[in-house]
């Protein structure tokens, strides 16, 4: 009889554990899938009904939908810094593409390895210096693109303590495949859209290959027993038709958060939210401090217990150090109703920000005449406007609100430290993609080919 009891305890010992290791864990773990390059409009939840996202669905389906959601930079390198530190791109360092966050900035490893966490990056790194994003395991991608599955599944079946699991997605960003299931006649044409783009179609294709992995990496969860006690996220670094800019295509992207008996199934928010908010809501959930981040947590919203945690959120633009390469640095702040843009190199105060050096001159004169129509102001009342196609910034009935945007967004550059302003015009030290040289993407004028010189350029990165 005693072998019995002693049989029977240790089955259900197993049993009752093997069907959802997390039980071990006193705090819930966080997976985050992060998409890159995509559109806002074209995820089938949000009104694109050509690209069948099964993944996604199910996410929104078992989760909270967050449709107010965005970055405060629309570029790969410096969206996945915020996101990773909480902190804005001035602030963090990693201002341009391709560029490191400083070496003492704290990171989603430390903050998170000192209350228990490991902390593990699955596919797309784009983010340094390493010392700090010392990251507990890094799996590296396969076949150039793709989430190595086996890897993650491994992990996840022997992984016994909190961990944050990062899966960052190579898909949808280009360069996109000729062949593709879909036709020029499926894709779908934005209200910020001039025209159809028949190249679309190898973008849809990569928007179904990253919802298919999505898709496999709900089933690997489920199958580890880790659904139960996972915070799930869903997002995109930036979107795809407004990549480099401040406009809502840029910065408007997905935020889906799924953790069972905690978060409404099939609930939505309209909160205003930013990519910045993300880590300081782990922390808090996770049980630690919340110190020196510029993102606040809104926990409280996962909770019902307030709407809004923000009143306004910002945003910066540049686009040095990008392929075609040009000095027009912008900056953004919104209320969710109104959204303020300024253009500090536009074409109507370009001459205020030359300098007494003819080769810095010429490239911030090349700047501001590449994007001559975009005005130095922009105001738009997203609610009525969401595409930004009516600028109010000269309408005397919203000089008010314009200047009491200004007074928010001035204040914030002063927070931020920010370099950029009129008559401040610093040229960004580039790490691959210089003012003075010739590329397949720009072309430069021969007598000002590598005119510019070390101290003619502004480090904004470490």
């Amino acid at each position: 009889m005693y072998y019995f009891i002693k049989i029977i305890l240790i089955l259900f010992t197993l049993t009752f554990f093997s069907k959802d290791k997390s039980l071990k864990n006193d705090k819930p773990n966080f997976i985050i899938y992060l998409s890159d390059d995509q559109d806002f409009l074209d995820y089938n939840i949000f009104g694109n009904e050509n690209v069948q996202s099964i993944g996604v669905n199910k996410l929104a389906k078992e989760g909270i939908t967050f449709t107010n959601f965005h970055t405060g930079q629309a570029i790969c390198a410096p969206s996945r810094s915020q996101l990773y530190t909480g902190l804005y791109p001035l602030k963090n360092g990693s201002y341009t593409n391709h560029t490191h966050v400083r070496s003492n900035t704290l990171t989603v490893v430390q903050r998170l390895k000192e209350i228990g966490y490991e902390v593990v990056l699955a596919g797309k790194g784009h983010v340094g210096p390493s010392n700090i994003f010392d990251w507990d395991l890094f799996i590296q991608k396969v076949e150039n693109k793709k989430l190595d599955l086996k890897k993650i599944d491994k992990y996840l079946r022997n992984v016994n303590r909190p961990f944050c699991l990062i899966l960052a997605s190579d898909y949808p960003h280009g360069p996109h495949p000729s062949k593709s299931q879909y036709k020029v006649s499926d894709i779908k044409k934005h209200p910020y859209d001039f025209n159809i783009n028949p190249k679309k179609t190898g973008y849809y294709e990569f928007i179904k290959n990253d919802d298919n992995q999505l898709s496999n990496i709900l089933n690997i969860v489920e199958k580890n027993g880790m659904k139960d006690n996972s915070v799930f996220i869903y997002a995109a670094d930036h979107g795809y038709s407004g990549k480099y800019s401040l406009y809502q295509k840029g910065i408007k992207i997905p935020l889906i958060m799924r953790w069972p008996d905690k978060i409404k199934s099939g609930s939505k928010s309209n909160s205003l939210l930013t990519i910045v908010d993300v880590l300081p809501t782990l922390v808090e959930i996770a049980g630690g401090t919340i110190y020196d981040f510029d993102g606040k947590s809104f926990l409280p919203i996962l909770e019902n217990k307030k709407n809004e945690v923000n009143e306004y959120i910002y945003g910066v633009a540049t686009r040095q150090n990008v392929q075609s390469t040009f000095v027009f640095p912008s900056r953004m702040v919104s209320n969710g109703k109104f959204k303020l843009i300024r253009n500090y190199n536009s074409y109507e105060v370009y001459s205020e920000n030359l300098t007494k050096n003819n080769a810095i001159n010429h490239f911030i004169e090349i700047g501001a005449k590449e994007f001559k129509r975009i005005p130095f102001e922009e105001l738009y009342n997203l609610e009525k406007d969401p595409y930004e196609k009516n600028n109010l910034a000269k309408n005397k009935e919203y000089m008010d609100i314009k200047n009491a945007l200004l007074v928010k967004l001035d204040d914030w550059m002063a927070d931020q430290n920010d370099f950029v302003g009129v008559g401040k015009m610093p040229l960004i030290k580039p790490t691959l993609h210089r003012l003075d040289e010739n590329s397949k993407w720009k072309t430069v004028d021969d007598s000002f080919v590598g005119k510019l010189k070390s101290n003619d350029y502004m480090i904004t990165h470490y």
